[in-house]
């Protein structure tokens, strides 16, 4: 079967697609039309050159020095040294998954024709990306405001044979792969560094890359809550449609629907409709409220990045020879903002998960042993999981204070107003890492648990679920190290194989897809 193709520069970019097209199942191409505005973009700026006409980031400095005139003679020395001297990045390299995520948004935003780009040197860029010859990107250096500066200038040194680059896993010095592949430099043209460096690609990357792990778990955070409720007995009740109806939240009124669908059929939830217990505790009678309220944010934070995916971010604006307007596109403040919501509720998901851990614990009160052991006292049980959840919650809410809360002034002040995305977008992605772990731990819990309702079984999808994690981990008669566990089933959580087969048992888990 032949893969799909997506049209650069003409075409919407969505997440599902963009992850496709990471994944190898769609191609990149530019189409004539495409092409066509590629091609008047870059005669419409060596036009500009070739009259002398002024024009910032053509044939002036940068920033502050945007009042430096630079000769027709100098104009492709001073876009490669731009990429230099901006190549200031640090830390770890981001992952290649997200670098590559990189140039397909910025190849996407130069194909539509507004920023000067030649068509060669997009085409070395696509080179790039079919061929998985990913440069390596620092982690920290961008202050998310004249864009992503520093980690698109790394991005793009090996253009002119600089930098590093990963080849099929093996790191490389970008000059001398190519020297030994016969691969030459380009020589870039008339604003093709800025347009190369301007722009929210890095930001826009680990967004796009955040909100996909995100809508996973939180397709798993239903289940594992839902396996939970099982586990301790817990009530149908308050996820009844119509306590929903009445307070319409979109996110609510899906999640309260997927629990009532994952608990169905359930022996275990049968056996105690009738029960003296009033109400349970917020955590479990919650879920449609706080699980709801984190995917509203989701689907929020998601059309804010779709947006970005499809702009053009760079500066200044090629719209024709005579209109080249500098304006503030690259600045990351919209997508920030977004992000650091994101970050706030993913950090909530695994708080509520930390608590729902905690009410395993307790035991007795819920027809469970104490800390999910029958011989507790000698052994520790599944006391001190609870201690890493705690942990890692706590460091998820540090994490939530909102970057693009802070700015700090650069370039002499020209540029005194940053957004600070670039730490959103990381922070984002760190809290789901979290996240993971703490999911991990209460599935241990929940299938720990559920063993102790036998002969009694939980629903279809729930029991499913269970035997995924009985394939991973034992349940547990003594205390044993336990750390091999919970790295198993952070595996499971992190494959996505828990929602992935939830939607295969059950059609109604594709209502909240991309």
């Amino acid at each position: 079967m032949s893969k799909s193709t997506f049209l650069l520069g003409c075409e919407t970019l969505s997440v599902a697609k963009l992850f496709q097209i990471l994944d190898g199942n769609i191609s990149l191409k530019l189409s004539d039309e495409a092409i066509k505005k590629i091609t008047k973009s870059q005669k419409c700026v060596e036009k500009v050159v070739a009259d002398g006409r002024v024009t910032y980031g053509v044939n002036t400095g940068f920033g502050i020095l945007c009042d430096q005139i630079i000769s027709a003679k100098d104009v492709s020395e001073l876009q490669s040294n731009l990429l230099k001297s901006h190549a200031v990045g640090v830390g770890e390299a981001i992952p290649n998954q997200i670098a590559k995520l990189m140039l397909i948004l910025k190849v996407h935003a130069l194909a539509q024709g507004f920023s000067g780009v030649s068509l060669a040197t997009i085409k070395r860029i696509l080179w790039h990306i079919e061929e998985d010859i990913i440069p390596v990107v620092p982690s920290k250096g961008s202050v998310g405001a004249s864009g992503d500066l520093a980690p698109l200038s790394h991005l793009f040194l090996p253009l002119i044979g600089l930098g590093e680059i990963v080849v099929k896993g093996k790191k490389y010095d970008s000059a001398k792969y190519f020297a030994k592949n016969k691969i030459s430099a380009i020589a870039l043209g008339p604003k093709e560094g800025l347009g190369l460096i301007n722009g929210t690609q890095f930001m826009a990357a680990f967004g796009a890359f955040g909100l996909y792990r995100f809508h996973h778990l939180l397709e798993q955070a239903d289940i594992i809550a839902a396996m939970t409720i099982d586990a301790v007995a817990g009530s149908a009740k308050p996820f009844d449609p119509r306590l929903h109806e009445i307070r319409p939240f979109l996110g609510n009124k899906l999640v309260a629907q997927r629990i009532l669908a994952l608990l169905k059929g359930s022996q275990i939830n049968a056996s105690h409709l009738n029960c003296k217990k009033v109400q349970d505790p917020y955590s479990l009678r919650c879920v449609p409220q706080i699980h709801g309220a984190s995917r509203n944010a989701w689907l929020h934070v998601k059309e804010t990045i779709e947006i970005e995916l499809n702009s053009v971010t760079d500066n200044p604006i090629v719209f024709n020879e005579n209109e080249i307007i500098s304006g503030g596109g690259f600045h990351g403040q919209p997508i920030a903002m977004a992000l650091d919501y994101a970050t706030l509720a993913a950090a909530e998901l695994g708080n509520v998960a930390d608590r729902r851990c905690y009410l395993m614990l307790e035991g007795e009160k819920y027809g469970l042993p104490p800390f999910l052991l029958k011989n507790s006292g000698l052994n520790s049980g599944f006391m001190i999981p609870q201690y890493t959840t705690a942990a890692l919650v706590s460091e998820n809410k540090s994490l939530c204070f909102p970057a693009s809360a802070d700015s700090i002034p650069t370039s002499l002040g020209q540029e005194d107003h940053v957004s600070m995305g670039s730490i959103s977008g990381r922070k984002f992605n760190m809290v789901l890492d979290n996240l993971e772990f703490i999911q991990a731990i209460e599935l241990m819990y929940a299938a720990q648990a559920l063993e102790f309702r036998r002969p009694m079984k939980s629903s279809k999808i729930l029991e499913e679920v269970f035997a995924l994690v009985r394939k991973k981990v034992e349940f547990k008669k003594h205390d044993t190290v336990l750390y091999h566990d919970i790295n198993a089933l952070h595996t499971l959580v992190s494959s996505f194989e828990i929602s992935r087969k939830a939607r295969r048992l059950n059609k109604n888990f594709v209502e909240f897809l991309f």
